[in-house]
């Protein structure tokens, strides 16, 4: 007995993407841990998924990894565009840490927020709203690299008023030989930034999906709320906005390198992240999956050792 033997009739039917398999997803879940990093023949040649065996490690590496982008762009004379998450957020830490000990300056950086909490109209929280991801990015980021800092006029953020200038700016970045990266943690339900996977039904094909750079007042799924509820808000549900500004797969997708993380455990054994990470690794690419798509670029994605499995039942 299981969802699928119990789904007809219950509160699920119609809860779930549409375009989800099920018995699939499930089969995917059930795999030994140690194929978590077999290569899929979709995978790119130089993506690599990288285990950490705790949170210290995760955001350690991750961070390494971000500062590093920073560095070798410096170094070869070239601007770099980098699209920046909300979660996850402890990496940033050590971005900040091996920039200052480095002596690396980021006035050749140029930083997008993937995503921004909306209403149905696009506009967002004002910016020093704890809750809101500009005060976030400031506090962990922005702030911290004191006088190596990101110019302010060099950091954009998913407003009503700039996210859809997102896709001119970074082509003109890029015409003037900027790199592109795109730091990203994965959802719940498998979403990149808020992009999420019930969008796919309004497109006729993949390319056109594929097309999309940016949504203003994006309709969340309930799972990516109550995610959000459950590792943003210490679950306090209500104060989660159900609606919110992304970049859409025409951005997260153009990409030279991406750098990912998946630190989706609790504690105890618990956690709500193998799920995604499996089906991330292992499903081939979809829209109803956007996470999907991310192995098919050059980079890494960084995850916690113990979102490896066994998926198995343990009572809490």
């Amino acid at each position: 007995m299981n969802l699928m033997t119990t789904f007809a009739g219950s509160m699920m039917e119609g809860f779930l993407p549409a375009g989800w398999d099920l018995a699939k997803i499930d089969r995917l879940a059930g795999a030994p841990p140690e194929t978590l990093t077999k290569r899929e023949k979709w995978w790119h040649k130089d993506f690599e998924p990288v285990a950490c065996a705790s949170y210290e490690d995760f955001d350690t590496y991750m961070g390494h990894e971000i500062a590093r982008e920073i560095h070798l762009t410096r170094q070869a004379g070239r601007p770099l565009a980098i699209i920046l998450p909300v979660g996850p957020m402890g990496m940033y830490r050590w971005t900040v840490y091996f920039l200052k000990e480095w002596g690396v300056g980021c006035d050749h950086v140029y930083g997008f927020n993937m995503d921004e909490w909306s209403d149905a109209q696009g506009n967002t929280l004002p910016p020093d709203n704890s809750g809101a991801f500009q005060y976030a990015m400031q506090e962990a980021l922005y702030g911290p690299l004191g006088s190596a800092t990101v110019p302010v006029k060099q950091r954009h953020f998913a407003l009503k008023t700039e996210l859809p200038t997102y896709a001119a700016q970074i082509s003109d970045l890029k015409k003037q030989g900027a790199k592109l990266v795109t730091v990203f943690g994965i959802g719940r339900v498998c979403h990149i930034a808020f992009w999420e996977p019930h969008f796919a039904a309004e497109f006729a094909s993949e390319a056109d999906w594929k097309a999309q750079t940016h949504r203003l007042g994006a309709r969340l799924h309930p799972l990516t709320i109550e995610q959000n509820a459950l590792t943003s808000f210490r679950s306090r549900t209500t104060l989660v906005p159900a609606f919110a500004n992304t970049i859409g797969p025409a951005l997260f997708l153009a990409a030279d390198r991406i750098i990912g993380g998946a630190d989706g455990a609790f504690n105890r054994g618990m956690q709500w992240q193998g799920l995604s990470l499996r089906m991330t690794l292992h499903h081939e690419p979809t829209p109803w999956i956007p996470s999907t798509y991310m192995p098919t670029l050059a980079g890494r994605l960084f995850y916690l050792k113990e979102l490896a499995g066994p998926l198995v039942a343990e009572c809490h």
